[in-house]
């Protein structure tokens, strides 16, 4: 007969398998535990009680949320009369069957999916001298046995003069409880779905672009109903109703060179369309950012330009509605300015009252260019818009000269399970 392999691949199946098949002891220590191991402890449990069983767990919500094991698998021991020890920060793991061990690296679902040949090995295959010498350290009832079955007094000294190498403190019920109700809360992701969102957050970022603030030259301010019931002539018909034109179109004002100068840059992170939004590779991000702080050094400076002159450009607004209220108001004083006065109001009691009113209304040029923003928004892929059934071909479409076929057949085999077990 051939020897076993040293390097093995150690699933929840094959676990499962070689629990089902043991005799004397079983000793599983983990961060965590999955279902299929807990279901082959309780049924061995049993059908076989004399078998020795103990389990060493970090039971903790992190190793919960990093898919290390499940709560309902903890729940299915402590149902079922078997108590999990708590060894907490335990990032190892270890498997004892009878005579044979394995030291094995665990899988954090959130991750990877766990192995499934021996291919693909994490565990390595103890001697049986090392299995039980590992077996002294972690199982207290087997340390037990073998003291109580020396053959004299200093071998059983011997052996009890070796320490655990865990502790024998059960899981506590506020403990249980706490974790519990955490993942309750919180469920952990499915993990599944996890990496398949990871296949791709290398690669892609979705980035909202937009320039706020800067086309000065569309804004309009309403007139106050206050100064709208004094009534309207013909000479502002086309700047005046309701409201009013800010500014008269200006090229010196205009924001359009910004404008065309951020369409370029939006080309950087194309658009997946309505359902997507924009994104940019995340290799491309380092220039993409270039791009943008050069923008941001002239919008400050368009800015600092039109600064003044959009301050002149609002002061003449403002008189130019000043102007075209003042015979109105003097025609047929508003209540609101005869009732603060002692008297009848004169044409600079009316200019004074049509200020403040405008005054309210019309901005400052230092507000507005402070109202100038560049805001860029990042977020990360998600689940729920790689599985659009359109987000693959968007994305083939957007970046045309990237070879996806390999990332796509990444993203595939993250979410199968492989029930298959050699």
């Amino acid at each position: 007969m051939s020897e076993p392999s040293l390097f093995v691949g150690l699933s929840s199946r094959r676990i499962a398998e070689l629990v089902r098949r043991a005799t004397k002891h079983v000793c599983y220590a983990a961060p965590g535990i999955q279902a299929e191991v807990s279901a082959a402890l309780v049924e061995l449990n049993q059908h076989s009680p004399a078998v020795t069983i103990t389990v060493n767990l970090d039971f903790s919500e992190t190793t919960l949320r990093l898919g290390y094991g499940s709560l309902e698998a903890v729940e299915q021991l402590r149902i079922n009369g078997i108590e999990p020890v708590h060894f907490a920060g335990f990032r190892s793991s270890v498997l004892l069957v009878d005579e044979a061990g394995w030291v094995f690296t665990p899988t954090a679902l959130y991750l990877e999916q766990e192995p499934h040949s021996d291919e693909t090995p994490n565990a390595v295959r103890l001697s049986t001298p090392q299995a039980r010498e590992m077996l002294m350290l972690l199982c207290p009832p087997a340390r037990a046995a073998a003291i109580s079955q020396a053959a004299t007094s200093e071998e059983a000294q011997q052996i009890a003069s070796v320490p655990l190498a865990v502790s024998t403190q059960r899981i506590e019920e506020a403990h249980f409880t706490e974790v519990k109700g955490a993942i309750t809360q919180a469920p952990p992701v499915r993990f599944d779905l996890a990496r398949q969102v990871r296949v791709f957050e290398p690669y892609l970022q979705y980035v909202e672009l937009s320039l706020t603030g800067a086309a000065i030259e569309r804004g309009r301010v309403r007139i106050p109903r206050s100064v709208q019931r004094l009534g309207s002539s013909g000479d502002l018909e086309g700047r005046l109703q309701t409201t009013f034109d800010l500014i008269e179109k200006r090229k010196s004002l205009s924001s359009n060179a910004l404008e065309e100068e951020l369409m370029e840059i939006r080309k950087m992170a194309p658009t997946l369309g309505k359902r997507h939004g924009r994104v940019v590779l995340k290799a491309t991000k380092p220039r993409f950012e270039e791009r943008l702080d050069e923008f941001r050094v002239k919008l400050v400076k368009h800015q600092e330009r039109i600064r003044e002159e959009l301050q002149k450009c609002l002061d003449e607004s403002k008189e130019e509605i000043i102007e075209h209220f003042l015979p109105l108001a003097k025609l047929r004083p508003p209540d609101e300015l005869t009732s603060q006065m002692f008297g009848p109001p004169t044409d600079d009691d009316i200019r004074h009252w049509l200020c403040l009113q405008m005054d309210g209304v019309v901005p400052s040029a230092e507000k507005l260019v402070s109202k100038m923003v560049l805001e860029v928004h990042y977020k990360d892929v998600t689940f729920e818009t790689l599985n659009r059934d359109d987000f693959f071909d968007s994305v083939k479409r957007a970046f045309p000269l990237v070879n996806w076929s390999k990332t796509y057949d990444e993203f595939k085999a993250a979410g199968e399970v492989n029930d298959l077990f050699p």
